[in-house]
């Protein structure tokens, strides 16, 4: 093992990324970006340059954000959310979700239609576009479960293709979700779900942490994921996320809990070092040793997300729909929960950190479905 390989040095890396993309994020130009799209940036330009390793190569620490961190960065920042927020953003996010999720299975279905990834992926073409049907409806989870029951995991080429391009398609496009409802709301003025009415209702900015809150933060994030994993072990049917969502819910509404300092600083915090660990999955050298492969991939993938991106947005635009719903319950489609939750944190939209997770939530369970469906129906 080589030093830039070392779980200290890449976590003290993963940290200082994230750094110094909240220190460049504070100067014109590029707060326009934003955290969470720099971040990305960053971290993809580090681990395609060999500063730090690639998600490809494999680190215990990327493995740990992504299992560990990351769901508890979810748990963490829904502590601070009012739950009436879902009566005005839960059926238009909803909505908008569904949509996307039509828009992923009409893509894929033209994708096959036009590309014929059979001819070069050969018999597992139908489990690759159940795999990407499930990530583009709710995330990787669904991703990695159509890849399991196929066994597409025992062909590591493949795999790593799928999963480089997945990334290399899908990480542009939660970039885009970030910087077009900007643009889209100047041009195209839509109402405001919840509009801003007064400093209360803003992400926090900065906030004050003890060690009480500290502790009582960080010991019901792991006492809920403890719950979360073995409730999922009793009964399988019910995901790890469901649980943890629900038990975040259940606690943000009481009264200590909601009085705790320091619940946004720690769980942006770990989403963003989660959005950091996304940019190392964009691995252009292993993409470029793949040679016809990486070239169907992706232009199936990109047709895919193509179709997503048309229909989430065309049809939101024509319904009048606040871009900023549109956006987060596209991020819910293509990243799921945890991109969901940094869109909104992004957008400075409190009101839709519940409903992009609770919609990101629904994605991991008809994801996997709508994957099985269609690699059955192709097979």
């Amino acid at each position: 093992m080589t030093w830039t390989q070392d779980p200290l040095y890449v976590s003290g890396m993963l940290c200082a990324f994230v750094l110094l993309a909240l220190w460049l994020a504070k100067f014109k130009g590029w707060k326009t970006i934003g955290t969470p799209i720099l971040v990305i940036l960053i971290t993809a330009i580090a681990a395609n340059s060999g500063i730090i390793p690639t998600a490809t190569n494999g680190n215990p620490v990327y493995t740990g954000v992504f299992v560990y961190l990351a769901p508890m960065g979810i748990f963490i920042a829904l502590l601070e959310v009012d739950l009436k927020s879902l009566k005005k953003a839960g059926g238009p996010i909803l909505l908008m979700f569904c949509l996307g999720g039509l828009g992923t299975i009409v893509g894929v279905l033209v994708a096959w239609v036009l590309v014929k990834p059979a001819a070069e992926i050969g018999p597992m073409a139908n489990a690759v576009a159940g795999m990407y049907t499930g990530t583009y409806i709710g995330g990787s989870i669904n991703f990695n479960a159509v890849a399991l029951s196929y066994h597409v995991n025992e062909n590591a080429d493949l795999f790593a293709a799928t999963t480089v391009v997945d990334n290399l398609i899908g990480t542009p496009w939660i970039i885009a979700t970030l910087i077009l409802p900007k643009y889209l709301q100047t041009f195209f003025p839509r109402k405001k779900l919840l509009p801003i009415t007064n400093e209360n209702q803003k992400i926090k900015p900065q906030e004050s942490i003890s060690i009480a809150g500290l502790a009582s933060i960080l010991g019901l994030a792991f006492l809920a994921m403890a719950i979360s994993k073995f409730i999922a072990q009793a009964i399988p049917q019910i995901p790890e996320i469901i649980t943890l969502t629900t038990l975040a819910l259940i606690l943000a509404q009481i009264s200590y809990v909601k009085k705790l300092s320091g619940t946004h600083t720690i769980g942006f915090f770990l989403i963003l070092l989660f959005l950091a660990t996304i940019g190392t999955l964009c691995d252009l050298s292993t993409l470029s040793g793949l040679g016809d492969l990486a070239g169907t991939l992706i232009l199936f993938v990109s047709i895919i997300v193509l179709f997503h991106g048309l229909v989430i947005f065309g049809l939101g635009a024509l319904l009048k729909i606040d871009w900023d719903v549109i956006a987060v319950a596209s991020q819910a489609n293509v990243g799921g929960n945890t991109t969901a939750l940094a869109s909104a944190e992004s957008l400075n939209r409190p009101d839709l950190l519940i409903p992009g997770v609770l919609v990101g939530s629904l994605g991991n369970a008809l994801g996997t479905y709508a994957g099985f469906f269609i690699a059955g129906m192709l097979g």
